[in-house]
């Protein structure tokens, strides 16, 4: 194990993945809920490790392979993230019990939690770009040591996922208020708009 290489890649990854982003921000209202928090880090962490794996071993034959596939990934992933902005402002609007942050809230299951979760996640073209195509491009400085690369860069997205999802859970009293939740679910709905314009724009 090259260590210089490891802390190289676990820096990366958190460059890449810590601004604020459609998934990060799933994951955000997910830990301030308190529901299903574990499953959605995992599912989180775990996509990044397969991406970051891809980007890797063989990022440039993916998409020698796969032309159509940025296409498809931009606009299916703007369509879904369009969606997901309006489901959050309406949210937003919401009466006053159903933002409550405690107990009475109702609970989302699990199926549909981690649904929401992988979709944010895998059809979001820039998540790609910075697993696959950066991490993928950034490995290739370091011919013998890739694998040490990797695993930081793995190690990082899971430290980071786990660190959002469960720091979170220290804001709930913050969040009881009503106030508080829709100010934070406006925000998650224009930072969905704002990533679809992005990817309809080609940015």
């Amino acid at each position: 194990m090259d260590l210089a290489v490891f802390f190289t890649g676990m820096m990366m990854s958190l460059s890449l993945i810590v601004a604020i982003g459609a998934q990060n921000a799933f994951v955000l209202r997910q830990g301030l809920r308190g529901e299903h928090v574990l499953a959605v880090c995992l599912a989180c962490a775990i996509s990044d490790a397969i991406l970051i794996t891809v980007g890797v071993t063989s990022f440039r034959t993916v998409s020698e392979w796969l032309p159509w596939l940025e296409p498809v990934m931009r606009y299916g992933g703007a369509a879904f993230l369009t969606w997901y902005g309006v489901k959050s402002l309406m949210s937003a609007l919401r009466s006053k019990e159903a933002l409550a942050a405690d107990s009475s809230l109702p609970k989302t299951d699990l199926f549909h939690t981690l649904v929401a979760c992988l979709a944010l996640t895998w059809l979001n073209p820039h998540v790609y770009l910075d697993t696959v195509v950066l991490l993928g491009t950034i490995s290739t400085q370091f011919t013998g040591s890739q694998g040490s690369f990797a695993v930081g860069a793995v190690l990082g997205s899971f430290v980071f996922f786990f660190s959002l999802g469960y720091g979170a859970i220290k804001l709930r009293p913050v969040f009881e208020r009503p106030t508080a939740w829709r100010i934070l679910e406006t925000l998650i709905a224009m930072v969905m708009w704002i990533i679809a314009f992005k990817l309809l724009a080609g940015t």
